[in-house]
């Protein structure tokens, strides 16, 4: 991340401000892991987006899924840095093949800013998109139980 999150507080402004965690009245602290999440759920609720995370995250979460009573990390694919006020965020996504790579990058975008500074009141200051590949329908690996011997 190339982007230093601000880390000053703001204790002279209302606790009914937007973006207003630290005030006269008390602090609010939001762990990363849950920026993360937020940052992962948002982005695959984006239509285009085929999965989150590099070659080796998609393989651990998938075995990952096919432990009994596990599930994938909804942060998969997603780093933050979190401060006081501020937050910024890397993805890395896996992405349909049609899709135009440039119009889903500003969606995920506006639906991670708006997700992160709504549930939060932290400012994102900015969200990093590395697409890794493209998912081309039919390319799936067969699951070892259907393959030929």
């Amino acid at each position: 991340m190339t982007t230093t999150v601000e880390k000053t507080t703001a204790v002279t402004k209302s606790a009914t401000e937007p973006g207003v965690l630290v005030t006269k009245e008390g602090v609010t602290t939001i762990a990363d892991t849950v920026v993360q999440k937020i940052a992962g759920l948002a982005t695959r609720e984006v239509s285009g987006v085929y999965a989150l995370g590099g070659g080796a995250a998609r393989a651990f979460g998938a075995l990952r899924e096919r432990i009994p009573g596990a599930s994938a990390s909804a942060s998969q694919g997603v780093s933050v840095e979190v401060g006081e006020k501020q937050a910024a965020v890397d993805l890395q996504i896996l992405v349909e093949y049609g899709v135009s790579i440039a119009e889903l990058a500003r969606s995920v975008r506006r639906n991670v800013i708006n997700s992160i500074e709504q549930m939060t009141g932290l400012e994102v200051v900015e969200v990093n998109i590395n697409v890794s590949d493209v998912h081309i329908p039919g390319d799936e690996e067969e699951p070892v139980s259907d393959r030929v011997k």
